[in-house]
């Protein structure tokens, strides 16, 4: 058995390589050079302007049946189910003072999410994920920006990657972890393997990302698996890439970090750039993150030609302290994005922090009319 895991990370490295080759081949100067602020006002302009939903969509006391003790949502992803086109779902995380558990709701407009459960909880003790899994990096169908965001089948089962940590008793208790998750229904995971895929005790865990590693993010492109992951060296935090070709194996990119904090001094990511979520838009790659400077975390966006080399437009496309309630007043961060064609509108779900708590909120790239109560059991 060790050898076949270790001729099968022979193979991965072998496929990585060919990979990065063939990107630095096929790329041209153009590419690998930071994009011009004039292109990087023209793209970033189309994600700007937000609209604010009144208030959260998952308050920070929504109770969730069988998991009462849980609050502080966090963390929110939303994707589809092939066979239920008109339902969205959304992954998130509450924290009861031991550790994660990742839930899943539903929605038919997203607006109210109704139905909430478990859909990953704590690891057996002793194990990587024993203080709680952070599910929401999923293998979807597409990654266009206005795709639906629907997830698809590997083998017969969906995928995910999620971050671990493996103690519990604290909040985000250090070293992180990444593993990797199947489900049958799209809703309910099980780990895929029992170690993890990303962890900083593999030989090629560099400075940067020593002490702990954070959140993955999952884009398939051209038959290579491209995980996108935050890690911290004390309190600076900064972004790196690993491949893989089979999402159970995966080698780091050796020029990591891909992106760096505090490109900008006293920037709006001074301190972290952290949490990518990354969409192909036309002919470029759009990377969705926050930075923390200036006193808080803002939401900003970067962009790259090859999904290798990225630069950031310094300028917050929404900064933490809008929202008028007070809802965001500290951190504006960890956004999930979809597009609904129905309305042609951008919804950005965000963890907000402020006067209510860790809370989920949204933003709208345009105003959306307020839908009445559906009822039912929505936790509220």
């Amino acid at each position: 058995m060790k050898l076949y895991h270790l001729n099968k990370f022979i193979l991965t490295y072998a496929v990585v390589c060919v990979t990065l080759f063939r990107v630095d081949a096929q790329q041209s100067k153009e590419s690998a050079e930071p994009i011009d602020s004039v292109t990087i006002a023209q793209w970033s302009a189309p994600y700007r302007g937000w609209s604010y939903y009144p208030e959260a969509v998952i308050p920070a006391d929504y109770k969730i049946p069988g998991a009462e003790d849980f609050h502080s949502y966090d963390v929110p992803c939303v994707y589809q189910l092939p066979d239920k086109p008109d339902i969205w779902y959304m992954s998130f995380i509450g924290f009861n003072g031991k550790g994660y558990n990742s839930f899943v709701a539903e929605s038919d407009d997203l607006i109210h999410w109704k139905n909430p459960k478990v859909a990953m909880g704590f690891g057996t003790e002793g194990t990587f994920d024993y203080g709680g899994c952070v599910v929401g990096a999923f293998l979807y169908d597409s990654w266009d920006i206005k795709a639906p965001r629907t997830i698809c089948k590997k083998d017969d089962k969906y995928w995910t990657l999620y971050g671990a940590y493996p103690r519990q008793g604290g909040y985000e208790l250090r070293p992180g972890y990444e593993g990797v998750a199947t489900s049958s229904d799209g809703l309910q995971w099980t780990k895929a393997s029992e170690e993890p895929i990303l962890s900083v005790y593999q030989k090629d865990c560099k400075e940067w990302e020593k002490d702990c590693i954070y959140q993955p993010w999952l884009v398939e492109h051209d038959g290579i698996y491209y995980n996108f992951y935050n890690a911290a060296n004390g309190g600076i935090e900064q972004m790196g890439l690993t491949l893989s070709n089979d999402l159970i194996h995966w080698v780091r990119y050796p020029f990591n970090p891909v992106v760096k904090n505090g490109i900008n001094p006293g920037g709006w990511d001074a301190s972290f750039a952290s949490d990518a979520k990354v969409f192909k838009d036309d002919d470029h790659w759009v990377m969705f993150y926050f930075g923390v400077g200036r006193g808080g975390a803002s939401i900003l966006i970067a962009f790259s030609r090859d999904l290798i080399h990225w630069t950031i437009d310094p300028e917050p496309l929404y900064k933490f302290g809008g929202h008028p309630s007070g809802l965001d007043k500290q951190y504006a961060h960890k956004i999930s994005l979809v597009f609904n064609p129905k309305n042609n509108t951008y919804y950005m779900f965000y963890c907000a922090t402020g006067t209510k708590g860790r809370t989920i909120g949204l933003l709208t790239s345009q105003k959306v009319s307020l839908p009445a109560s559906k009822g039912g059991t929505d936790g509220r």
